[in-house]
């Protein structure tokens, strides 16, 4: 293979990816499966020579072509103003730099509510988009914080039933609702927040944390697998080794004897 060939398979496939990227989350990921049944489609019809396939496919194609750029011109309207405004290549630094915030806050928080036995459902979206869960809460865009965190999952306040669903270092919703898992062999001491944590990560790469309201007691789901009674600095490495794997970030977190920060 000659080296301009690579250069273009490489920028090719940084195209692709950073479009995917603007586009996860959106309703365009389901056009984009679409897409892909087509194709597979007419890639059979031409192997096999199915001919009222091909003539139906041929017709499917001329109106997907001037359906695509209308029915979906928002979105391709924000991903070109994206790109329109340059640093493409430095939002990996970026995206690491909003997890240290997202890792550091939400650990602070969660070791505060766990002391003081605050119930909390937290999920931290990666590669699949939640955006059909974030719909079913009640919209924030706000920063993540830990008091942010502690004030909503307090239980005088009206958004604590439910889960917050957080997208890079940002807080999308509070109060939405998840699928509970369907699995009959989890521990009968389980309640709704974990099934839910598990639920929501059988059908999704999300990271959540739990904590319960009855013990205290720290949790992680992934890949419909419970992690429990985690400590804080556990929970930490944990979130590092998932959120931003390789960057060697060192987590701090307060001593509650004396309020300085320790290092893990």
């Amino acid at each position: 293979m000659t080296v301009p060939l690579v250069i273009d398979v490489l920028l090719l496939m940084l195209i692709a990816y950073k479009v995917f990227t603007y586009l996860r989350g959106t309703r365009a990921v389901q056009l984009l499966k679409g897409l892909l049944v087509l194709v597979v489609l007419t890639g059979v019809a031409e192997i096999f020579q199915l001919g009222m396939l091909k003539w139906t496919l041929e017709k499917v194609w001329v109106m997907a072509v001037v359906a695509i750029p209308i029915i979906f011109q928002p979105e391709l309207r924000s991903m070109l103003e994206k790109l329109g405004r340059g640093r493409p290549f430095a939002n990996l630094i970026q995206a690491n730099e909003q997890y240290k915030w997202v890792i550091s806050e939400v650990v602070e928080a969660v070791q505060e509510m766990s002391s003081k036995r605050i119930g909390a459902l937290i999920v931290l979206e990666r590669e699949t988009g939640l955006k059909e869960y974030v719909e079913t809460g009640v919209p924030m865009d706000g920063l993540v914080s830990r008091f942010l965190l502690i004030q909503i999952f307090k239980k005088e306040t009206p958004l604590h039933d439910g889960a917050v669903i957080v997208r890079a270092n940002r807080l999308l919703a509070a109060s939405c609702y998840l699928p509970l898992t369907p699995n009959l062999q989890l521990p009968k001491d389980l309640g709704t927040r974990h099934r839910a944590a598990i639920g929501v990560t059988e059908q999704s790469d999300a990271v959540v944390v739990v904590v319960s309201e009855e013990t205290g007691a720290i949790s992680v789901a992934e890949e419909g697998k419970l992690t429990r009674f985690m400590d804080p600095e556990g929970l930490a490495r944990f979130l590092e080794s998932r959120l931003m794997p390789d960057t060697g970030f060192n987590w701090k977190f307060k001593d509650r004897h004396n309020g300085r920060f320790k290092g893990m």
